[in-house]
């Protein structure tokens, strides 16, 4: 229900599967990582207070991308920082990626909706450096 995609020990992905689930609150990204992803299961009637957040200023050197599958079938293609293919996998409907770190390109399999949410401000394309993709012929899935 919870993927974690590495290379080299190197954290690239996190997969929340749509059947995933569990009492309370989960964070599964480390406190260092400049987006944060987390799942909440609260009772009927259970509270969270009203608050606001506080200015902080944070440094954040790498877009981190969460994807929410809304409708199709997608296929992920994984690669390291130097861009060398790593494996494929397959995301459906109700699936929530976050792309952490390494490259990372995508197939439809089917019409597909995405949602997807970043950090910004956006930098245009000085915010991604594009590579061609592996061949089909060489596509691994675990």
């Amino acid at each position: 229900m919870i993927e974690e995609i590495k290379n080299e020990n190197k954290l690239l992905s996190i997969i929340i599967r749509s059947n995933y689930s569990c009492e309370g609150i989960k964070f599964f990204t480390p406190d260092d990582f400049s987006q944060q992803l987390g799942y909440m299961s609260h009772s009927k009637g259970s509270v969270i207070k009203p608050h606001t957040h506080n200015k902080v200023t944070r440094n954040v050197n790498y877009t981190k991308e969460v994807l929410i599958i809304r409708s199709g079938k997608v296929r992920v293609d994984f690669y390291s920082d130097a861009r060398s293919y790593i494996r494929s996998t397959v995301l459906y409907k109700g699936d929530v990626i976050l792309l952490a770190f390494g490259g990372h390109g995508f197939e439809m399999l089917e019409d597909s909706e995405m949602i997807e949410i970043k950090q910004g401000p956006y930098a245009g394309e000085g915010d991604k450096s594009r590579f061609d993709p592996v061949e089909e012929s060489q596509l691994k899935f675990e």
